[in-house]
């Protein structure tokens, strides 16, 4: 120990390295959940080839993973404010591992359907405790450095998974085919338990929480009544039940914000802090973010389409073409919390939303011109135009809608955030039947597919750029600052009462 070393600032160093390992822990665990979202969508015909799988299966592979998880991220937060975030993560990223692995070795299209919905609903209890993580750990000074690197992974995370998936695929690694896609997640997920288990301080609501287990069954239960109709909707030809069942989720939710109101009074414990509601920040970033995810739900879909069958790239091309994007969000999502939004505010969000509009309408733009001759190159330019909006947007918006909440709700907040994505993504897939799907016929001649596809997808962003421009207007209902930030740098009283996170063990 030199003279300068003090028993006191070496232990302080020590807790410093150990959180931020435990950031990096957390952070791959995120990045892993975002790959595989998207990076079965690639693997698609082979798996379809090699495990003999029916359309139907197919689309329960994509959807059974996205509904679970989507119904179950508000009891994974809530799990995780009561029984410990730490916990919870653990049980989270052992589980998501294990039904990795049973994906990997399925030996029928059954099992590789069960082993995703079951990989979905291991999800939703680890990515919650991501967000609630960082906000017990991390003071609120320091949140806008941690969410920049949040925001990064998500932009490398958005168009890494079909790469990654285009490159397994072709590879064939061992004569496994398709199976790589989900066996990847074994070794990085056993890292994330040994070390989740050695690194991560263990967090949880200062006071007594109780599940509310009604609440968990109202809410599955709207969640599911509403994303089934709109995942499944296309394929089955937008049955009547389906209007039917999503009309019958507002009355669901209806009845599920009348009971946490009565929940609430009674005992103080339920499953969806309203409260949350009453604090503009959460409130205000909550509807941005929703509709954010209607655009992204619609955009990188229709991407994928436009590029693999309107275009006719293969899937590395079509996933090396994605790589500007991930740079430009990658990089500008970090710029965004450390430097701009601290002395731009509101602003930055709103710079971004334009950014996006604007590369989206130079995409148009270039697709018209060169039709199908269109080169990777030539969609860089508003790819990376793209890239930058978003990452403006992500990380930013994150730390804007967690940044008044109370530590004690951290974990009912990142579920909801998480869900609000997952209802807005799942509705931009919705509509993609309609802005997409809906501009060329079903039965066109082989020769014909290409130009429709084409023109569907300048059709399709066209409602793109209009929910930009929705969201630019929105975001007036943010904080014009972020609420760790007075003129100066100064913290706020809030933060700084922030500062000192409730841990345990």
């Amino acid at each position: 120990m030199t003279s300068t070393e003090t028993p006191l600032n070496s232990a302080a160093a020590t807790a410093d390295r150990r959180r931020w390992i435990a950031l990096a822990i957390v952070m791959t665990a995120a990045f892993m959940d975002l790959v595989d979202v998207t990076i079965v969508n690639i693997a698609i015909p082979s798996i379809q080839r090699d495990a003999g799988a029916s359309f139907g299966q197919i689309q329960w592979i994509t959807a059974g993973y996205a509904l679970a998880f989507a119904a179950g991220l508000i009891t994974g937060g809530r799990l995780g404010d009561i029984h410990g975030r730490k916990r919870l993560f653990l049980i989270g990223i052992g589980g998501f591992t294990l039904a990795s692995a049973l994906c990997g070795f399925a030996v029928n299209p059954e099992m590789l359907v069960a082993s995703r919905i079951l990989q979905g609903g291991m999800a939703a209890l680890m990515v919650p405790q991501v967000l609630s993580i960082v906000h017990a750990t991390f003071p609120a000074h320091e949140r806008g450095k941690v969410f920049g690197l949040f925001g990064a992974v998500v932009g490398l995370g958005a168009v890494s998974g079909p790469l990654l998936g285009a490159l397994l695929t072709e590879w064939n690694l061992f004569g496994l085919e398709w199976r790589p896609i989900f066996l990847i997640n074994l070794p990085v997920g056993i890292a994330g338990l040994i070390l989740g288990r050695r690194y991560i301080t263990e967090s949880k609501a200062p006071r007594a929480l109780k599940l509310d287990l009604v609440g968990v069954a109202l809410v599955t239960l709207g969640l599911l009544m509403l994303l089934y109709p709109l995942t499944r909707g296309r394929e089955l030809g937008w049955p009547m039940w389906g209007y039917v069942s999503m009309g019958g989720a507002l009355v669901v939710f209806a009845a599920l914000v009348a009971y946490e109101r009565r929940k609430t009074a009674r005992d103080g414990s339920p499953l969806v802090e309203l409260s949350l509601f009453k604090v503009k920040s959460f409130a205000a970033g909550i509807a941005v973010q929703t509709v954010f995810g209607i655009a992204l739900g619609i955009f990188f879909l229709v991407w994928t389409f436009y590029m693999q069958i309107g275009l006719g790239w293969g899937e590395l091309r079509a996933g090396l073409t994605g790589v500007p994007f991930s740079i430009a969000v990658s990089m500008a999502a970090g710029l965004s919390v450390q430097k701009l939004t601290p002395r731009f505010g509101r602003k930055v969000l709103q710079a971004g939303a334009l950014l996006m509009a604007l590369g989206v309408l130079i995409y148009i733009w270039e697709s018209e011109r060169y039709g199908l001759s269109i080169a990777p190159w030539q969609m860089a330019l508003p790819l990376v135009v793209m890239g930058v909006g978003m990452g403006l947007i992500v990380a930013p918006l994150t730390d804007a809608i967690l940044s008044e909440v109370p530590r004690e709700h951290s974990g009912s907040a990142s579920g909801l955030i998480s869900t609000v994505q997952q209802m807005g993504n799942a509705l931009g897939l919705g509509l993609v039947s309609v802005v997409f799907f809906g501009t060329m016929s079903d039965h066109l001649p082989r020769a014909e597919v290409g130009a429709a596809f084409v023109d569907a997808f300048q059709n399709a962003l066209i409602w793109v750029a209009a929910v930009m421009a929705a969201i630019f207007l929105l975001m007036f209902a943010l904080p014009k600052r972020p609420a760790q930030h007075v003129e100066g740098g100064e913290p706020t009283p809030t933060a700084a009462a922030d500062k000192e996170p409730e841990l345990v063990g």
